[in-house]
């Protein structure tokens, strides 16, 4: 037995690899991508960035089909990107194990909404664990694979962020490992796996009747568990939101669900006619106090807990201050955070996205923009993004802005990353050219996925495991989707850019610029920094404008509004952007 500090991601890559999952695949995503970069760390499996997370699901389904266990995982949107297989797979059942993660995000530290897919679980019919520790986020993706084989159907994983990321003492069994009993082949099996309205009818009936197998199951199952410790106030939650339960409320009886989906209704029924008040605490949807109020039990949720955001254990203690005597909520406890100063958003020092947003802001562009970190570029001093919804929309709206306001062609541009681009941005440039809307797309080529920490992908040259590949060329590609006027420019060299933007906003034919410049934090290919720039206090005038590309390391002295700028060169890389928007020379690079 081995003991070990682990975060939830690193557990659920270890549960993974105690089941021998044969392939496990992911496009990154906060707060999911750590898992899959934990698995090829931990080696044992073939790992494999897919593009986007459509893919990286029916990937998976080709190793579950071929007999092989395997892992998709992805955050909470991502499985929006997915849900056309996934909702086939529930259908046509799996022969190796298949386990989806869904990494859930309340409140929004790294997403464009708050989405709660314990929905998505009871919509595709599809049935879910949501661990409440390491220790279960481990044991439940382990078991996940065992019961996707034993009831043919994938299973989802739910965590949220504090699980993901949260680190709490995890015990390893090497005997508990499992193996697959599933002779890995090919099987021909049209009636399973060909989809055909004949063959979908029936599996539906099939799907329904597993399910109700899986809920007699969930009556008994460990996932599920029940505390009693008094009649007067029973809670009933499930995944992080059981902790907050157990420091709020230690004295009050607990139904604890691990399998959120499908829920266990003669266990719930049970433990409620055993309380005299029933409390449903959970984060985001009210999704087991509907199913708890569906059951006709009398219960509280909402009208005590946000329906948004996290919660936490403050939040849990003053929602159940009327709770009866006897059962005292504990006393917080106060937390020195300490002398913290506040750490706006900001891209990095030296990053190529920096001049492109400066430019776009000075012609004032309407620019549709995407995800990315380059969606920094909302925030003042550069303040150039107008619009983001998600992965691949900014292309299509830019295009759709252009379809019916064609007296505004010259004004708008789509802003795309890389990455994003080729996880769902090409059907939209194909969509562009097809169509002969005169859209221009800038394509912000850094040779990384950098907001989710630097992952791999088609256009970096290098796979999941640091190895080279093959690398996407431009050009071609965006030539084969029907582009002609394709441009590579330097992404710090702001004359370029200037010169070939404004021939390209012009143009009446859709084009594509490709803005080169490599992610300064890079770990394949580490940008070399130059000697840090400097300000000539002399020939400085003070108009403002290198303190408006929003580089952290340009600031006044001291804070004070009447010291003119300096450049901190401890945080500058020299890549020359301030000395290219200053107007007057005062700016230069050392040495």
């Amino acid at each position: 037995m081995t003991r070990l500090f682990f975060s939830g991601n690193e557990a659920i890559a270890r549960g993974a690899l105690q089941a021998g999952v044969s392939l496990a695949t992911a496009y990154p995503g906060t707060p999911s991508t750590e898992i899959l970069e934990n698995l090829s760390r931990m080696g044992g499996t073939r790992t494999i960035w897919s593009p986007n997370e459509k893919i990286a699901v029916e990937l998976a389904s080709g190793v579950s089909f071929a007999g092989h266990r395997a892992l998709a995982a992805m955050k909470h949107v991502g499985v929006n990107v997915a849900a056309d297989p996934i909702f086939t797979l529930a259908y046509t059942g799996v022969r190796g194990g298949l386990v989806i993660i869904t990494a859930d995000d309340p409140e929004l530290h790294s997403s464009q909404n708050e989405q709660d897919n314990r929905r998505y679980a009871s919509f595709a019919r599809i049935p879910m664990l949501e661990p409440a520790n390491s220790q279960e986020a481990l044991d439940f993706t382990r078991e996940a694979f065992e019961l996707s084989e034993r009831f043919d159907i994938p299973f989802f994983v739910r965590t949220t962020t504090r699980i993901s990321h949260g680190k709490s003492l995890i015990e390893i069994n090497e005997k508990s490992n499992t193996v697959s009993t599933v002779v890995p082949g090919l099987v021909k099996d049209p009636s399973k796996y060909v989809m055909v309205p004949a063959n979908a009818r029936v599996k539906h009936r099939e799907l329904e009747e597993r399910i109700e197998m899986i809920a007699r199951y969930g009556e008994k199952c460990s996932f599920n568990s029940v505390e009693m410790k008094g009649t007067a106030l029973g809670i009933i939650t499930s995944g992080i939101s059981y902790n907050y339960v157990m420091e709020a409320v230690p004295d009050a009886s607990v139904l604890k669900l691990g399998l959120v989906f499908p829920l266990p209704d003669d266990l719930i029924r049970d433990f409620a006619s055993r309380c005299d008040r029933v409390v449903i605490v959970e984060e985001l949807e009210p999704y087991l106090e509907e199913w708890v109020r569906f059951l006709g039990i009398e219960c509280e949720g909402k009208s005590l807990i946000p329906r948004f955001g996290e919660i936490d254990t403050g939040m849990v203690r003053n929602a159940l201050t009327t709770v009866p005597e006897g059962y005292r909520p504990s006393k917080p406890e106060s937390i020195n955070t300490g002398d913290i100063p506040d750490r706006p958003p900001v891209m990095c020092v030296g990053c190529p996205h920096r001049g492109i947003f400066h430019i776009l802001n000075r012609k004032k562009a309407f620019v549709a923009g995407d995800i990315g970190c380059y969606t920094l570029a909302v925030t003042p001093p550069l303040s150039a993004i107008h619009t983001t919804v998600c992965m691949g929309a900014g292309i299509s709206q830019a295009v759709g802005i252009e379809a019916v306001l064609p007296e505004e062609h010259g004004k708008v541009v789509a802003v795309i990353g890389d990455s994003t681009f080729l996880h769902s941005g090409m059907g939209g440039v194909l969509n562009m050219a097809f169509n002969e809307i005169p859209a221009t797309v800038l394509l912000l080529d850094n040779y990384t996925t950098a907001m989710t920490g630097r992952q791999d992908h088609p256009g970096s040259g290098f796979d999941a495991t640091g190895n080279r590949t093959r690398q996407v060329d431009w050009e071609t590609l965006l030539n084969g989707l029907g582009v002609e006027h394709v441009r590579l420019v330097d992404a710090y060299d702001l004359d370029e850019i200037r010169t070939v933007l404004e021939e390209e906003i012009h143009r009446d034919a859709p084009s594509v610029i490709v803005v080169q410049g490599a992610c300064m934090l890079l770990k394949n290919k580490p940008v070399k920094r130059q000697a840090p720039c400097r300000i000539n206090e002399n020939l400085c005038t003070d108009c403002g404008m290198c303190l408006r590309i929003g580089c952290p390391a340009i600031s006044r002295k001291n804070g004070a509004s009447e010291e003119k700028p300096i450049i901190d060169d401890t945080q500058c890389t020299g890549c020359d952007i301030c000395s290219q928007v200053c107007q007057f020379e005062a700016i230069g690079r050392e040495g």
